[in-house]
């Protein structure tokens, strides 16, 4: 994987992130551009399905690094995320070294060298920051809300100094920083000293100009009208009590369902069969199925009547 030079401007991160498929507003291309420039973490926190996970793969993929994913859980630790020792191949090591040449000292030396890198199971964090990387990664500290509080104070070292302390080997530090991206869906609040390493962007909804524009973007195929006609009904259903919104993954999922289907306009039968792909909770679904549906369609023609 060959490694491209940073942009140059504002102007040239919406170019490029253009280019790689991702339609960016101005204030979130100046923020990923500053993250780039001054070699800090980034930190988009916003609803589900509003595409800061995307950010991360297309920034991989733009300046050709390679993506290092930690997947945030309830219970993630640093043997999860940064590194373990490997137990049971030490316990092996110690036994074929007793039975050999059993003495103080090989126990000795044996104890020197059962915390050496050998022995080192490296996980995303430590890997992303190893200084033997060929290119420095994109590393994304992804859905960081779904961890426990505690685990955060794991993340502030290398999101300052781009290092982790391993007690028995010493500090691990990269030879030039990875681009970090953290996101968080706020489902609990992150801590204040996380978010001072990071350049910080709440990624919204996109309006229905931006969202017409990734639909055309990401399923070039779409007829015209029924483009038009589901990016304005998926917003007007984000203006309705959901528990989950529809993100722009759904809308672009929902115009391939739809053109699976061959589908050219909106009509009540074909919305009301295919709320699956568009909303993911039974309790959603039902709350807008039939009625609700038939109210949104009929805004949406007034709409474009009187536009």
């Amino acid at each position: 994987m060959t490694s491209t030079s940073l942009p140059a401007s504002i102007d040239d991160t919406l170019t490029q992130l253009l280019q790689h498929d991702y339609v960016a507003e101005r204030t979130l291309a100046t923020t990923v551009f500053l993250a780039l420039k001054l070699e800090r973490p980034l930190f988009l926190e916003g609803e589900p399905g509003t595409g800061k996970t995307e950010i991360a793969k297309t920034l991989a993929r733009m300046l050709g690094r390679p993506l290092i994913r930690l997947q945030c859980y309830e219970g993630l630790d640093l043997a999860g995320a940064a590194y373990e020792w490997n137990y049971p191949r030490q316990m092996m090591e110690i036994r074929l070294a007793e039975q050999a040449a059993p003495g103080q000292a090989t126990r000795e030396a044996l104890g020197r060298d059962l915390f050496s890198e050998r022995f080192l199971i490296r996980r995303a964090l430590l890997q992303a920051i190893s200084p033997d990387q060929p290119v420095p990664p994109v590393l994304l500290i992804d859905e960081l809300d779904r961890a426990d509080e505690p685990f955060e104070a794991f993340l502030l070292e290398v999101l300052s100094d781009f290092q982790i302390t391993i007690p028995e080997l010493g500090v691990v530090q990269a030879a030039h920083p990875p681009i970090v991206v953290l996101t968080s869906n706020r489902t609990r609040e992150i801590h204040d000293a996380v978010k001072r390493r990071c350049l910080y962007h709440w990624v919204d909804f996109p309006d229905a100009a931006r969202e017409a524009q990734i639909l055309a973007q990401r399923v070039p195929g779409a007829p015209e009208k029924l483009a038009a006609e589901i990016v304005a009904f998926v917003q007007q259903l984000r203006a309705v009590e959901l528990y989950k919104l529809p993100g722009i993954a759904e809308t672009i999922e929902w115009t391939r369902a739809l053109m699976a289907l061959d589908a050219v306009v909106l009509d009540p039968q074909t919305v009301n069969t295919t709320l699956g792909v568009l909303l993911k909770y039974q309790d959603d679904i039902a709350k807008v199925q039939g009625g609700e549906v038939a109210r949104l369609l009929q805004q949406l023609r007034d709409n474009a009547a009187h536009g």
